[in-house]
């Protein structure tokens, strides 16, 4: 790494916090006191359904959805649950990353 590149500021903001929020159904990522990500679910007997992940304007492009994504899967995963995913950033993350979220994931429409 370059002087210059040390120098650059990083467009990830490390002031964040993450929730469940069962009575909107959805996983929360904040930044600083800003709602930057949501990923909405269905709780489901034995699985959550991961349906959408939505980056709210002027939170793209910083790696949010994805901090938001790992901390979803891994409430999953911890709750005992299988997951569902039916979004397609969901699905792709798991793909991209089979361990160790492939071992409790069912496709749609498998379960």
């Amino acid at each position: 790494m370059s002087v210059n590149e040390a120098l650059e500021p990083d467009p990830f903001d490390a002031n964040v916090r993450m929730s469940r929020n069962d009575a909107r159904h959805r996983y929360e990522l904040y930044a600083g006191d800003d709602l930057a990500v949501i990923i909405t679910f269905k709780d489901l007997p034995g699985h959550i359904d991961l349906e959408h992940t939505i980056g709210q304007p002027g939170f793209e492009g910083r790696g949010l959805a994805k901090v938001l994504v790992r901390y979803a899967l891994d409430d999953v995963v911890a709750s005992g649950k299988r997951i569902i995913p039916h979004c397609p950033y969901v699905a792709r993350f798991i793909a991209n990353h089979p361990e160790p979220y492939g071992q409790y994931t069912d496709q749609p429409g498998d379960q």
